[in-house]
Order: C-alpha cells, then sequence, then structure tokens
C-alpha cells in the first residue's frame, strides 16, 4: 500500500459522477430496455482511461475507475451473485422505518411513497432463493483490465478498487434460502472473497465498502447502541473471514452513513465504533471526517492508540454539501490527524463517494465534485508544506 515520508498522498472513496457517454446506457439497462452492449463497453474502457487521467491531473495518488461500470453501490452485487431473484417489487426506502425518520418526519415524507413507484432493477427488492456463488467474473475482469490499461496511459502508481461488504449484501435481500441469517453471511463472505482476491492479484488495493456496520443504528430505532455493537463484532468476523488469505496490506476499510444530505443528529458516533472497526485485518481506515456531524472526532485519535502497521484516510472534502471547501480548511483537517497519529500516517480522502448511484441525479454537481477534488489536493501541499517544511 503506497504510504509517503515526505508530503500527505490523497485518495476518495470510490465512486465518481458518471459522465453523460455511460448515463443512456445506464438508464436503458435499469429499465430493462435493449441497447447497444458493444458501445457501452467501448465508451466505459473510454471513460474509465479518462476519469483517472482526471484524476492524476487534479492531484489525486491512489485513484479508481469511479465504478463506472456499476450501476449503484448495491445492485452491482445482484448481477455477481448466484442465487438472488428478484422478487417483482420495490426495496422498502432505507429511511422510511429509522432514527432518522422519527425526528424528522416531513423532511422524508417522500421516503414512503417510494415504494410504490414501479421498481427499476437498481430498486428491485432481490431475495435469496438458493445456494450463493461468485458468477461475476466477466464483469470484473473486465474492470480491471480497464482500470489498468488508464492507469499505464496515465502514468498512475496505485490505483484501489471498491468491493461491497458481506454485509451490505445480506443487508439488501431477503432470505429464503439459508437457515439462518449467519449461514448467509458466510456463503456471501465465501463467494466475495473471489472478486477480493482477483483485486489484489490484479495489482490493486482493495477497498471493501461497509456502510451497513454503522448505519445499522440509526435504521434500527428499537436496537440500543451496545446491541448494534454486538452485532456489528458479527459482521467484523464475516469479513475477516470474507478476506482469508489476502495480506492486510493490501486492503483498505471505508465505513460512512449512507446519508448524503439530511439532518443525521443519530449518526452512531466513531466512540461507540472505533475499537471495532480497528480488528478488520485492513491496513488503512477511511471513514467521514469533513462534515459537521463528524468533523470534531478528531479528538478521539488522541485517546485511542492506532496501531503501528495502520494509517487513517479521513475525510477532507464532503458529499454532504454543495460548497467547496477551502484549501486552507482542507490543510487544516489534514493537520490535525498528522498532528495526533503521524504525518506519515493520514492520506487525505473523502467522506463518501459522490456517484453511488448511475441512475439518479447527483446531489453534488459534476463539475462541483472536481473543484472539492482540486481543493483536496491544493490543501494536500499547504499540510505537506507545514508538516515538513
Amino acid at each position: 500500500m503506497k504510504t509517503s515520508t515526505d508530503r500527505i498522498l490523497t485518495t476518495h472513496v470510490g465512486s465518481l459522477p458518471r459522465p453523460d457517454s455511460l448515463i443512456d446506457f445506464m438508464i436503458a439497462e435499469d429499465k430493462g430496455e435493449s441497447y447497444d452492449e458493444a458501445a457501452f463497453e467501448t465508451a466505459l474502457t473510454a471513460a474509465v482511461k479518462d476519469v483517472v487521467e482526471h484524476q492524476k491531473n487534479l492531484g489525486v495518488d491512489i485513484v479508481s475507475d469511479g465504478e463506472f461500470s456499476k450501476r449503484g453501490f448495491a445492485v452491482y452485487a445482484h448481477e455477481r451473485l448466484a442465487g438472488l431473484e428478484p422478487t417483482g417489487r420495490a426495496r422498502p426506502s432505507p429511511w422510511e422505518i429509522s432514527r432518522e425518520s422519527d425526528s424528522f418526519p416531513e423532511f422524508y415524507a417522500g421516503e414512503a411513497a417510494a415504494k410504490d413507484r414501479k421498481p427499476t432493477q437498481s430498486s428491485m427488492q432481490m431475495s435469496c432463493t438458493g445456494p450463493i456463488s461468485y458468477k461475476g467474473q466477466k464483469q470484473l475482469n473486465r474492470d480491471l483490465a480497464n482500470l489498468k490499461a488508464a492507469c499505464e496511459a496515465a502514468g498512475v502508481e496505485e490505483a484501489f478498487m471498491p468491493a461491497i461488504s458481506p454485509s451490505d449484501v445480506v443487508g439488501n435481500q431477503l432470505n429464503e434460502h439459508y437457515a439462518t441469517e449467519e449461514e448467509f453471511l458466510t456463503a456471501v463472505a465465501d463467494a466475495l472473497n473471489e472478486e477480493y482476491s482477483a483485486i489484489v492479484d490484479a495489482g490493486f488495493i482493495l477497498q471493501i465498502d461497509d456502510p451497513r456496520l454503522i448505519n445499522y443504528y440509526v435504521k434500527n430505532p428499537q436496537l440500543s447502541i451496545d446491541d448494534c455493537r454486538a452485532w456489528a463484532e458479527e459482521q467484523v468476523e464475516a469479513i475477516n473471514y470474507s478476506l482469508k488469505g489476502i495480506p492486510a496490506d493490501r486492503i483498505r476499510y471505508h465505513t460512512c452513513y449512507g446519508i448524503n444530505m439530511g439532518p443525521r443528529v443519530h449518526d452512531m458516533e466513531m466512540k461507540d465504533y472505533v475499537d471495532i472497526i480497528l480488528k478488520i485485518n485492513a491496513n488503512a481506515y477511511s471513514f467521514e471526517a469533513a462534515n459537521p456531524r463528524h468533523e470534531h472526532e478528531w479528538r478521539l485519535w488522541e485517546t485511542v492508540t492506532l496501531p503501528d502497521e495502520k494509517v487513517l484516510i479521513p475525510g477532507t472534502i464532503t458529499h454532504s454539501s454543495v460548497l467547496v471547501e477551502h484549501a486552507e480548511l482542507v490543510a487544516d483537517r489534514i493537520e490535525r490527524y498528522a498532528n495526533v497519529v503521524g504525518r506519515e500516517r493520514v492520506i487525505a480522502g473523502g467522506d463518501c463517494g459522490f456517484g453511488t448511484q448511475a441512475s439518479a441525479e447527483p446531489e453534488v454537481h459534476p463539475t462541483i465534485v472536481w473543484a472539492k477534488f482540486e481543493a483536496m489536493g491544493e490543501g494536500a501541499k499547504i499540510a505537506t508544506a507545514r508538516l515538513w517544511d
């Protein structure tokens, strides 16, 4: 895993706004309509090449493919795992029953109406009706080849590829096959190990995307913090099982809260889960740190011991506001963490992805996303000057 002893490196969480050249194809696929698959593949290869080069030009050191081939964070798993079948109805809104909607029912009123809409492939409720196994080799190999070619063309030294966590797969499906949720989770973990291993074998850093670990609390109002901590411990065991055979120094872990624009007064606080995520067999941890609900949590690391081999990737730009962060503020955020855990152990990142669903109107316009990335790059340079010069 790329680190630095002479400057602050930059990265992000993974998903980026898809270009117009891909959106029409993805919307057609989501609606179940026919489209020119060969033309899509050609456009995808070109788009990945462009976005990798653009990231490098903006000063991003550890890049991704923008998750351009995936129509959504969760839906791509439906295409890569055998044993899942559509139910014909839409998934319930994640916020219809939650601490958030209990406190702000007017703000979340539209969520209840969403369940009555005709489901697309992205919003379809899936159910596990048979044994889970991995079937996404073709799509995965395409993504790996596209990212490798793009990195070679741009002269990029290191790239990462996000992959969904076992817990997030299980949380999005019904279970009609396995006797227990634990058996279901283990089967998913076994299947995902093939994707995880292939990403690392291709020379990339594997990022485990696991928002469910910490948003389980807000989505289950009947449960206490202690209940959710006990549940999270079980999910971490499944993650570590899914990572069997993969060196920790090729793995980074990302968690976030699953809300972009919202009040967020019920987000689980980092103090209630930090000890749990540090048990994950990863050498880097990416988390939200650049929004008003979580920016203060840098102080937690004054009392939490970060194991020697591990690094932090705190968010320095956020998906929860269209305001473009000032580079000096980005530098301040970096410097706070560096002064606590060490300058060589901080990589500047983002709070969350900027293109979670290809078919949804982005809450942060693409032009603003790139301005945020530029601010992060400039902020990293400022922080480097402060910390080394």
